[in-house]
């Protein structure tokens, strides 16, 4: 089991606070500034999710980011995306992403707090997901951009939600989908002001929390397994071929 007092303060990426209630506030960041995607938070994602999964004292979560944006850029970096045992390590933990993140057994909330471009699935994969209306979804770090396979969890969370042509599209064509695209489509549930944004994720929070932590975790397990299932089924395969084409491409270039 893990207590908050262990944890909260050992990860960079994310400020983690819960209340009385048992609503754990997940906020992530880039130095205190809005989230960009790099080694430090791609490794630290699937620690904090552990974590958080193994912690018998939050009922809730509301996962959000910080400033105007909830990751849109991808930070350069020198990860090794050459080599089989450079990508092994991309591989490994893009997998623990999506199955810890699965294996939190109480309900999460989005509150996404504006564009989210890179891992946009991660937000849409919460049971409730609220939006504000400065929010843009897309996919810039797979094909469209970067000219390779969109195998880290994207490949399977598009298709789902948008259905499997629009779900193509979206992926091929490096579409951007507005707030008020993604709710008319069934991806987020509301689309609020950025200042109502985080009070509505509270409120909502609030009153599951009501509910006896047995009914919040399970309800958790049933409603997500289908989601469990495609992972399981899909992931290692996905990420394997994105590797291949991420080494193909590194050759191309040298």
């Amino acid at each position: 089991m893990s207590q908050l007092s262990e944890y909260a303060k050992k990860y960079e990426c994310a400020h983690l606070e819960r209340d009385g209630a048992g609503v754990l506030e997940i906020r992530l960041h880039t130095r205190g500034a809005s989230l960009v995607l790099d080694e430090t938070t791609h490794r630290e994602l699937p620690s904090i999710f552990t974590d958080v999964s193994n912690d018998p004292d939050t009922k809730v979560i509301v996962l959000t980011g910080t400033g105007d944006e909830f990751c849109a850029e991808l930070a350069d970096s020198d990860w090794d995306f050459t080599t089989p045992s450079g990508w092994d390590r991309t591989y490994w933990e893009g997998r623990r992403l999506m199955q810890t993140f699965l294996d939190i057994h109480v309900p999460i909330i989005a509150a996404v707090n504006g564009p989210a471009r890179v891992h946009s699935e991660l937000p849409v994969l919460c049971d409730i997901v609220l939006a504000s209306d400065t929010t843009e979804f897309q996919d810039i770090a797979h094909f469209g951009s970067f000219g390779v396979v969109p195998g880290d969890g994207s490949h399977l969370v598009w298709p789902l939600l948008l259905g499997l042509n629009r779900g193509k599209y979206f992926l091929l064509t490096e579409q951007s989908l507005s707030a008020a695209q993604a709710l008319e489509l069934g991806v987020v549930s509301e689309v609020l002001a950025p200042a109502d944004l985080l009070p509505r994720a509270h409120e909502l929070a609030a009153m599951l929390a009501e509910r006896s932590a047995v009914t919040l975790r399970y309800t958790r397990v049933v409603l997500n397994m289908l989601l469990r299932n495609l992972m399981q089924d899909g992931m290692s395969h996905g990420l394997a071929l994105e590797g291949y084409s991420v080494m193909e491409r590194a050759q191309e270039s040298t």
